[in-house]
Protein backbone atom coordinates (compact mmCIF):
# COMPACT_ATOMS: atom_id res chain seq x y z
CA UNK A 1 0.00 0.00 0.00
CA UNK A 2 1.49 3.17 -0.65
CA UNK A 3 -1.26 5.77 -0.10
CA UNK A 4 -1.61 8.21 3.27
CA UNK A 5 -5.12 7.19 4.67
CA UNK A 6 -5.90 10.10 6.93
CA UNK A 7 -7.39 8.90 9.85
CA UNK A 8 -11.01 10.59 10.68
CA UNK A 9 -11.20 13.65 12.55
CA UNK A 10 -13.24 15.17 15.17
CA UNK A 11 -15.44 17.71 14.22
CA UNK A 12 -13.90 21.26 15.77
CA UNK A 13 -16.66 23.33 17.01
CA UNK A 14 -17.07 26.97 15.49
CA UNK A 15 -18.31 29.12 16.63
CA UNK A 16 -20.48 31.78 14.36
CA UNK A 17 -20.53 31.56 10.95
CA UNK A 18 -17.50 29.16 8.67
CA UNK A 19 -15.82 30.26 5.72
CA UNK A 20 -16.96 28.48 2.58
CA UNK A 21 -14.85 25.75 0.38
CA UNK A 22 -13.59 26.71 -2.74
CA UNK A 23 -13.07 23.93 -4.89
CA UNK A 24 -11.44 23.60 -8.63
CA UNK A 25 -11.84 20.28 -10.57
CA UNK A 26 -8.28 19.41 -11.83
CA UNK A 27 -8.55 17.87 -15.56
CA UNK A 28 -5.40 16.04 -16.69
CA UNK A 29 -5.84 13.14 -19.42
CA UNK A 30 -7.64 10.27 -17.84
CA UNK A 31 -7.41 10.83 -14.38
CA UNK A 32 -4.31 12.14 -11.78
CA UNK A 33 -2.79 8.30 -11.56
CA UNK A 34 -0.05 7.97 -13.94
CA UNK A 35 -1.19 4.64 -14.58
CA UNK A 36 -4.84 5.53 -15.08
CA UNK A 37 -5.38 5.63 -19.03
CA UNK A 38 -4.34 1.85 -18.29
CA UNK A 39 -7.30 1.34 -16.18
CA UNK A 40 -9.85 -1.23 -17.67
CA UNK A 41 -12.49 2.01 -17.42
CA UNK A 42 -10.56 4.50 -19.34
CA UNK A 43 -12.35 5.23 -22.74
CA UNK A 44 -9.04 5.69 -25.28
CA UNK A 45 -11.23 5.66 -28.19
CA UNK A 46 -13.01 8.86 -26.88
CA UNK A 47 -11.68 12.26 -27.57
CA UNK A 48 -10.30 14.52 -25.12
CA UNK A 49 -12.66 17.16 -25.61
CA UNK A 50 -15.40 15.27 -24.91
CA UNK A 51 -14.14 13.55 -21.53
CA UNK A 52 -13.12 17.25 -20.28
CA UNK A 53 -16.42 18.51 -21.13
CA UNK A 54 -17.88 15.65 -19.50
CA UNK A 55 -15.89 16.50 -16.23
CA UNK A 56 -16.41 20.01 -16.71
CA UNK A 57 -19.96 19.67 -16.36
CA UNK A 58 -20.02 17.48 -13.67
CA UNK A 59 -17.94 20.01 -11.92
CA UNK A 60 -20.64 22.36 -12.25
CA UNK A 61 -23.63 20.04 -11.28
CA UNK A 62 -21.25 19.73 -8.26
CA UNK A 63 -21.27 23.64 -7.95
CA UNK A 64 -17.62 24.09 -7.68
CA UNK A 65 -15.99 27.21 -8.42
CA UNK A 66 -13.53 25.97 -11.35
CA UNK A 67 -12.13 23.57 -13.51
CA UNK A 68 -8.03 23.55 -13.92
CA UNK A 69 -6.15 22.93 -16.96
CA UNK A 70 -2.26 22.35 -16.78
CA UNK A 71 -0.29 22.77 -19.51
CA UNK A 72 3.23 21.59 -20.93
CA UNK A 73 5.01 23.09 -24.33
CA UNK A 74 6.72 19.96 -25.28
CA UNK A 75 6.52 15.71 -24.77
CA UNK A 76 9.13 14.95 -21.51
CA UNK A 77 11.65 12.61 -22.54
CA UNK A 78 11.63 10.61 -19.08
CA UNK A 79 7.43 9.89 -18.85
CA UNK A 80 6.87 9.40 -23.05
CA UNK A 81 5.46 6.00 -22.19
CA UNK A 82 3.04 7.04 -19.46
CA UNK A 83 0.11 8.53 -21.24
CA UNK A 84 0.56 10.76 -18.58
CA UNK A 85 2.21 13.82 -20.64
CA UNK A 86 0.12 17.15 -20.10
CA UNK A 87 -0.32 19.01 -22.70
CA UNK A 88 -0.16 16.47 -25.67
CA UNK A 89 -3.62 16.30 -26.05
CA UNK A 90 -4.93 19.74 -26.53
CA UNK A 91 -4.40 23.37 -25.73
CA UNK A 92 -5.80 25.04 -22.62
CA UNK A 93 -7.60 28.19 -24.18
CA UNK A 94 -8.58 26.35 -26.89
CA UNK A 95 -10.29 23.88 -25.32
CA UNK A 96 -11.49 25.95 -22.10
CA UNK A 97 -13.40 28.33 -25.00
CA UNK A 98 -15.10 25.52 -26.85
CA UNK A 99 -15.86 24.75 -23.09
CA UNK A 100 -17.24 28.15 -22.45
CA UNK A 101 -19.86 27.47 -25.01
CA UNK A 102 -21.39 24.81 -22.77
CA UNK A 103 -21.57 25.86 -19.42
CA UNK A 104 -22.72 29.05 -17.88
CA UNK A 105 -21.49 29.43 -14.17
CA UNK A 106 -18.22 26.93 -13.69
CA UNK A 107 -14.87 29.12 -13.91
CA UNK A 108 -12.24 28.13 -16.59
CA UNK A 109 -8.83 28.56 -15.42
CA UNK A 110 -5.83 27.51 -17.79
CA UNK A 111 -2.04 27.53 -17.41
CA UNK A 112 0.25 29.40 -19.33
CA UNK A 113 4.14 29.86 -18.75
CA UNK A 114 5.57 33.27 -18.35
CA UNK A 115 9.38 31.59 -19.54
CA UNK A 116 8.37 30.82 -23.03
CA UNK A 117 5.80 33.23 -23.96
CA UNK A 118 5.27 36.75 -24.56
CA UNK A 119 3.03 39.07 -22.33
CA UNK A 120 0.86 40.63 -25.15
CA UNK A 121 0.38 36.89 -26.50
CA UNK A 122 -0.98 35.53 -23.33
CA UNK A 123 -2.82 39.16 -22.33
CA UNK A 124 -5.20 39.03 -25.48
CA UNK A 125 -5.75 35.36 -25.17
CA UNK A 126 -7.18 34.85 -21.96
CA UNK A 127 -9.33 38.37 -21.98
CA UNK A 128 -10.72 36.97 -25.28
CA UNK A 129 -11.71 33.52 -22.86
CA UNK A 130 -12.68 35.98 -20.11
CA UNK A 131 -15.53 37.55 -22.97
CA UNK A 132 -16.29 34.29 -24.41
CA UNK A 133 -17.24 33.08 -20.87
CA UNK A 134 -18.40 36.34 -19.90
CA UNK A 135 -16.05 36.72 -16.89
CA UNK A 136 -15.12 33.31 -15.52
CA UNK A 137 -11.61 33.12 -16.99
CA UNK A 138 -8.60 32.72 -15.27
CA UNK A 139 -4.66 32.74 -15.54
CA UNK A 140 -2.51 30.26 -13.88
CA UNK A 141 0.81 31.76 -14.15
CA UNK A 142 3.90 29.36 -14.04
CA UNK A 143 7.30 29.44 -14.79
CA UNK A 144 8.34 26.49 -16.87
CA UNK A 145 10.30 23.62 -15.15
CA UNK A 146 10.26 20.91 -18.11
CA UNK A 147 13.51 21.67 -19.45
CA UNK A 148 12.79 20.01 -22.84
CA UNK A 149 10.68 23.07 -23.43
CA UNK A 150 13.91 25.14 -24.20
CA UNK A 151 14.46 22.99 -27.21
CA UNK A 152 11.39 24.24 -28.56
CA UNK A 153 11.95 27.96 -28.23
CA UNK A 154 15.65 28.81 -30.18
CA UNK A 155 17.50 27.97 -26.88
CA UNK A 156 19.54 24.77 -26.28
CA UNK A 157 20.03 25.69 -22.09
CA UNK A 158 16.79 25.83 -20.02
CA UNK A 159 16.47 29.39 -18.01
CA UNK A 160 17.65 29.06 -15.09
CA UNK A 161 15.13 29.12 -11.54
CA UNK A 162 16.03 32.67 -10.58
CA UNK A 163 15.89 34.10 -13.79
CA UNK A 164 12.58 32.57 -14.52
CA UNK A 165 11.03 34.47 -11.78
CA UNK A 166 12.96 37.83 -12.39
CA UNK A 167 11.04 37.31 -15.93
CA UNK A 168 7.60 36.10 -14.75
CA UNK A 169 7.34 38.88 -12.13
CA UNK A 170 7.66 41.32 -15.03
CA UNK A 171 5.43 39.37 -17.11
CA UNK A 172 2.58 39.79 -14.87
CA UNK A 173 3.36 43.48 -14.12
CA UNK A 174 2.74 43.72 -18.57
CA UNK A 175 0.23 41.54 -18.54
CA UNK A 176 -2.12 43.27 -15.70
CA UNK A 177 -0.84 46.89 -17.50
CA UNK A 178 -2.55 45.76 -20.29
CA UNK A 179 -5.65 44.50 -19.03
CA UNK A 180 -5.78 47.80 -17.46
CA UNK A 181 -5.22 49.65 -20.46
CA UNK A 182 -9.41 49.86 -20.81
CA UNK A 183 -11.38 51.28 -18.15
CA UNK A 184 -14.18 49.51 -17.30
CA UNK A 185 -16.75 51.55 -18.83
CA UNK A 186 -14.68 52.51 -22.01
CA UNK A 187 -16.84 50.96 -24.18
CA UNK A 188 -19.65 53.45 -25.21
CA UNK A 189 -21.60 51.76 -28.08
CA UNK A 190 -23.25 55.10 -29.42
CA UNK A 191 -24.80 54.92 -32.74
CA UNK A 192 -26.60 58.33 -32.66
CA UNK A 193 -23.03 59.63 -32.42
CA UNK A 194 -21.04 57.12 -33.67
CA UNK A 195 -18.78 56.55 -31.07
CA UNK A 196 -17.85 52.96 -30.16
CA UNK A 197 -15.72 53.57 -27.38
CA UNK A 198 -14.65 56.54 -25.32
CA UNK A 199 -10.38 57.08 -26.24
CA UNK A 200 -10.23 58.77 -23.36
CA UNK A 201 -10.35 55.72 -21.29
CA UNK A 202 -8.34 53.68 -23.36
CA UNK A 203 -4.68 54.08 -21.80
CA UNK A 204 -0.87 53.24 -24.01
CA UNK A 205 1.04 50.89 -21.37
CA UNK A 206 4.53 52.19 -22.52
CA UNK A 207 6.17 49.52 -20.63
CA UNK A 208 10.20 49.06 -20.94
CA UNK A 209 11.53 47.16 -18.94
CA UNK A 210 14.59 44.51 -18.57
CA UNK A 211 12.77 41.79 -20.18
CA UNK A 212 10.17 43.82 -22.18
CA UNK A 213 9.09 46.54 -24.20
CA UNK A 214 5.14 46.90 -24.85
CA UNK A 215 3.71 49.98 -25.93
CA UNK A 216 -0.21 48.56 -25.37
CA UNK A 217 -3.08 49.11 -25.02
CA UNK A 218 -4.72 45.60 -25.52
CA UNK A 219 -7.14 45.18 -28.68
CA UNK A 220 -9.59 43.59 -26.90
CA UNK A 221 -11.49 45.29 -24.13
CA UNK A 222 -12.91 44.37 -20.59
CA UNK A 223 -15.24 41.67 -19.47
CA UNK A 224 -17.81 41.35 -17.03
CA UNK A 225 -15.28 40.47 -13.81
CA UNK A 226 -12.91 43.05 -15.25
CA UNK A 227 -9.94 40.79 -16.18
CA UNK A 228 -9.39 37.80 -15.75
CA UNK A 229 -8.25 36.16 -12.04
CA UNK A 230 -4.63 35.07 -11.64
CA UNK A 231 -3.48 31.73 -10.06
CA UNK A 232 -0.44 30.63 -9.05
CA UNK A 233 1.46 27.13 -8.21
CA UNK A 234 4.92 28.23 -6.97
CA UNK A 235 5.66 27.27 -3.67
CA UNK A 236 9.41 28.36 -3.60
CA UNK A 237 10.68 31.56 -1.64
CA UNK A 238 10.07 33.46 -4.89
CA UNK A 239 7.03 31.45 -5.50
CA UNK A 240 5.50 32.59 -2.71
CA UNK A 241 6.35 36.07 -2.98
CA UNK A 242 5.04 36.60 -6.26
CA UNK A 243 1.87 34.51 -5.21
CA UNK A 244 1.69 37.55 -2.25
CA UNK A 245 1.46 40.26 -4.68
CA UNK A 246 -0.02 38.72 -7.59
CA UNK A 247 -2.39 36.04 -6.86
CA UNK A 248 -5.59 35.55 -6.03
CA UNK A 249 -5.18 31.70 -5.63
CA UNK A 250 -2.61 29.75 -5.05
CA UNK A 251 -2.47 25.84 -6.12
CA UNK A 252 0.29 24.36 -3.84
CA UNK A 253 1.42 20.69 -2.99
CA UNK A 254 1.24 20.04 0.89
CA UNK A 255 1.46 16.69 1.84
CA UNK A 256 0.31 16.69 5.25
CA UNK A 257 -2.09 19.29 7.47
CA UNK A 258 1.44 20.22 9.65
CA UNK A 259 3.81 21.84 6.21
CA UNK A 260 -0.30 23.07 4.90
CA UNK A 261 -1.05 24.73 7.90
CA UNK A 262 2.44 26.19 8.08
CA UNK A 263 2.49 27.18 4.32
CA UNK A 264 -0.73 28.79 5.07
CA UNK A 265 0.44 30.72 7.92
CA UNK A 266 3.90 32.47 5.87
CA UNK A 267 1.66 33.05 2.31
CA UNK A 268 -1.01 35.00 4.03
CA UNK A 269 1.87 37.06 6.23
CA UNK A 270 3.65 38.46 3.41
CA UNK A 271 -0.06 40.30 2.30
CA UNK A 272 0.68 42.86 3.94
CA UNK A 273 3.91 43.78 2.47
CA UNK A 274 1.88 44.56 -0.46
CA UNK A 275 -1.22 46.11 0.83
CA UNK A 276 -3.63 43.42 0.67
CA UNK A 277 -6.08 41.25 3.41
CA UNK A 278 -5.82 37.91 4.26
CA UNK A 279 -9.17 36.90 2.17
CA UNK A 280 -7.55 38.43 -1.08
CA UNK A 281 -5.33 35.12 -1.75
CA UNK A 282 -7.33 31.78 -1.73
CA UNK A 283 -4.70 28.84 -0.98
CA UNK A 284 -5.83 25.52 -2.43
CA UNK A 285 -3.61 22.87 -1.89
CA UNK A 286 -4.07 19.98 -4.10
CA UNK A 287 -6.14 17.25 -3.10
CA UNK A 288 -5.52 13.28 -4.72
CA UNK A 289 -8.93 11.84 -4.35
CA UNK A 290 -10.12 8.00 -4.17
CA UNK A 291 -13.91 7.78 -3.02
CA UNK A 292 -15.86 4.57 -1.83
CA UNK A 293 -18.60 3.33 -0.06
CA UNK A 294 -16.22 1.56 2.08
CA UNK A 295 -12.34 1.91 2.98
CA UNK A 296 -11.54 -1.65 2.03
CA UNK A 297 -12.97 -0.48 -1.32
CA UNK A 298 -11.49 2.72 -1.82
CA UNK A 299 -8.09 0.67 -1.09
CA UNK A 300 -8.99 -2.19 -3.69
CA UNK A 301 -9.27 0.43 -6.24
CA UNK A 302 -6.09 2.27 -5.46
CA UNK A 303 -4.28 -1.47 -5.65
CA UNK A 304 -5.49 -1.76 -9.45
CA UNK A 305 -4.05 1.48 -10.30
CA UNK A 306 -0.36 1.02 -8.62
CA UNK A 307 0.02 -2.40 -10.01
CA UNK A 308 -0.12 -1.24 -13.82
CA UNK A 309 2.95 0.96 -12.71
CA UNK A 310 5.65 0.31 -14.76
CA UNK A 311 9.06 0.61 -13.07
CA UNK A 312 10.78 2.85 -15.82
CA UNK A 313 7.63 4.97 -16.08
CA UNK A 314 7.87 5.50 -11.94
CA UNK A 315 11.29 6.07 -12.64
CA UNK A 316 11.12 8.41 -15.40
CA UNK A 317 8.36 10.65 -13.65
CA UNK A 318 9.93 10.84 -10.13
CA UNK A 319 13.40 11.94 -11.94
CA UNK A 320 11.08 14.70 -13.38
CA UNK A 321 9.35 16.10 -10.68
CA UNK A 322 12.89 16.05 -8.61
CA UNK A 323 14.20 18.08 -11.26
CA UNK A 324 14.58 16.72 -14.18
CA UNK A 325 17.23 14.54 -13.08
CA UNK A 326 18.01 10.79 -14.55
CA UNK A 327 17.44 8.21 -12.24
CA UNK A 328 17.33 5.04 -14.33
CA UNK A 329 20.26 3.31 -12.82
CA UNK A 330 19.17 3.78 -9.22
CA UNK A 331 18.20 0.71 -6.86
CA UNK A 332 14.37 1.01 -6.60
CA UNK A 333 14.84 -1.21 -3.15
CA UNK A 334 17.05 1.81 -1.47
CA UNK A 335 16.86 4.88 -0.49
CA UNK A 336 16.86 7.90 -2.60
CA UNK A 337 20.24 9.36 -2.29
CA UNK A 338 21.24 12.87 -1.92
CA UNK A 339 20.59 14.97 -4.72
CA UNK A 340 21.71 18.34 -6.17
CA UNK A 341 19.73 21.21 -6.05
CA UNK A 342 18.01 21.72 -9.06
CA UNK A 343 18.31 24.34 -11.80
CA UNK A 344 15.47 23.73 -14.25
CA UNK A 345 12.65 22.47 -11.84
CA UNK A 346 10.70 22.80 -9.39
CA UNK A 347 12.53 23.35 -6.24
CA UNK A 348 9.52 23.47 -4.15
CA UNK A 349 8.74 20.24 -5.12
CA UNK A 350 12.26 18.90 -5.12
CA UNK A 351 12.36 19.67 -1.83
CA UNK A 352 8.88 17.93 -0.42
CA UNK A 353 9.78 14.68 -2.44
CA UNK A 354 12.87 14.48 -0.36
CA UNK A 355 11.64 15.15 2.63
CA UNK A 356 8.94 12.90 2.17
CA UNK A 357 11.41 9.96 1.54
CA UNK A 358 13.73 11.05 4.52
CA UNK A 359 10.91 11.15 7.39
CA UNK A 360 9.28 8.31 5.84
CA UNK A 361 11.75 6.22 4.92
CA UNK A 362 10.50 5.54 1.65
CA UNK A 363 12.70 3.23 -0.75
CA UNK A 364 12.87 5.21 -4.48
CA UNK A 365 10.08 2.73 -5.64
CA UNK A 366 7.81 3.19 -3.04
CA UNK A 367 8.32 7.31 -3.53
CA UNK A 368 7.71 6.34 -7.21
CA UNK A 369 4.48 5.36 -6.54
CA UNK A 370 3.10 7.78 -4.25
CA UNK A 371 4.64 10.04 -6.61
CA UNK A 372 2.59 8.18 -9.02
CA UNK A 373 -0.80 8.86 -7.49
CA UNK A 374 -0.76 12.40 -6.08
CA UNK A 375 2.74 14.02 -7.00
CA UNK A 376 3.08 14.94 -3.26
CA UNK A 377 -0.02 16.19 -2.74
CA UNK A 378 -2.14 15.26 0.27
CA UNK A 379 -4.02 11.91 -1.03
CA UNK A 380 -6.77 10.64 0.47
CA UNK A 381 -8.16 7.19 -0.09
CA UNK A 382 -11.39 5.88 1.95
CA UNK A 383 -14.71 6.25 2.26
CA UNK A 384 -16.88 10.11 1.65
CA UNK A 385 -17.32 11.05 5.87
CA UNK A 386 -13.40 10.68 6.36
CA UNK A 387 -12.17 12.77 3.16
CA UNK A 388 -14.94 15.57 3.86
CA UNK A 389 -13.97 15.35 7.62
CA UNK A 390 -10.78 15.83 6.82
CA UNK A 391 -11.39 18.84 4.61
CA UNK A 392 -13.28 20.31 6.71
CA UNK A 393 -10.34 20.11 9.28
CA UNK A 394 -7.91 21.79 7.24
CA UNK A 395 -10.30 24.42 6.71
CA UNK A 396 -11.10 24.83 9.63
CA UNK A 397 -7.70 25.30 11.94
CA UNK A 398 -6.24 27.28 8.73
CA UNK A 399 -4.72 25.26 6.60
CA UNK A 400 -6.46 25.46 3.65
CA UNK A 401 -9.17 27.69 1.86
CA UNK A 402 -10.29 25.31 -0.69
CA UNK A 403 -8.73 22.14 -2.50
CA UNK A 404 -7.61 21.71 -6.07
CA UNK A 405 -9.85 18.26 -7.00
CA UNK A 406 -7.33 15.44 -8.32
CA UNK A 407 -9.07 12.65 -9.11
CA UNK A 408 -7.14 9.40 -9.72
CA UNK A 409 -9.69 8.44 -12.75
CA UNK A 410 -11.30 10.77 -14.97
CA UNK A 411 -14.34 11.15 -15.21
CA UNK A 412 -15.29 8.59 -12.96
CA UNK A 413 -13.12 10.17 -9.81
CA UNK A 414 -15.00 13.39 -10.17
CA UNK A 415 -18.61 11.69 -10.92
CA UNK A 416 -18.06 9.87 -7.43
CA UNK A 417 -16.41 13.00 -5.41
CA UNK A 418 -19.73 15.09 -6.30
CA UNK A 419 -22.20 12.44 -5.39
CA UNK A 420 -20.45 11.37 -2.28
CA UNK A 421 -17.96 13.93 -0.72
CA UNK A 422 -20.30 17.29 -2.12
CA UNK A 423 -22.90 16.41 -0.22
CA UNK A 424 -21.95 15.89 3.33
CA UNK A 425 -19.54 19.41 2.74
CA UNK A 426 -23.00 20.86 2.17
CA UNK A 427 -24.64 19.27 5.07
CA UNK A 428 -21.21 20.84 7.04
CA UNK A 429 -22.45 24.38 5.99
CA UNK A 430 -19.14 24.54 4.25
CA UNK A 431 -19.51 24.44 0.81
CA UNK A 432 -22.52 26.30 -1.22
CA UNK A 433 -25.70 24.71 -2.43
CA UNK A 434 -26.18 26.96 -5.79
CA UNK A 435 -23.69 29.20 -7.27
CA UNK A 436 -24.70 32.74 -6.01
CA UNK A 437 -22.84 34.63 -8.88
CA UNK A 438 -21.77 33.84 -12.62
CA UNK A 439 -18.18 35.13 -12.53
CA UNK A 440 -14.93 33.75 -11.73
CA UNK A 441 -13.89 36.54 -9.89
CA UNK A 442 -17.30 36.67 -7.19
CA UNK A 443 -17.01 32.55 -7.04
CA UNK A 444 -14.10 33.60 -4.72
CA UNK A 445 -15.40 36.84 -2.88
CA UNK A 446 -15.50 36.22 0.76
CA UNK A 447 -18.86 34.03 1.71
CA UNK A 448 -20.10 32.87 4.77
CA UNK A 449 -21.97 30.27 5.18
CA UNK A 450 -23.91 30.62 8.47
Amino acid sequence: MNQIISPSVTNAATEGATPQLHLNLFLDGFGHHVASWRHPESQLNRSAFARYLEAAKIAEQGKFDAVFFADSLAMDPNVTHSGKVRGHEIEPLTLLSAIAAQTSHIGLIGTATTTYNEPYHIARKFASLDLISEGRAGWNLVTTDLAAEALNFNSEVHVPHQDRYERAEEFYDVVQGLWQSWEQDALLKDKAQGQFFDPEKLHPLNHRGKHFKVAGPLNVGPSAQGHPIIVQAGSSERGRELAARTADVIFTAQADFQTARAFYADVKSRLSRYGRQAHELSILPGLYVVVAKTEQEALYKQKILDDLIEERVGLGLLGRMLGNFDLSTLDVDAPLPELELTQTGQQSRQALFTRLSQEQGLTVKQLYQRVAAGRGHFSLVGTADMIADQMEYWLKHQAADGFNIMPALLPSGAQDFIEQVVPILQQKKIFRTEYSATTLRAHYQPTQIA
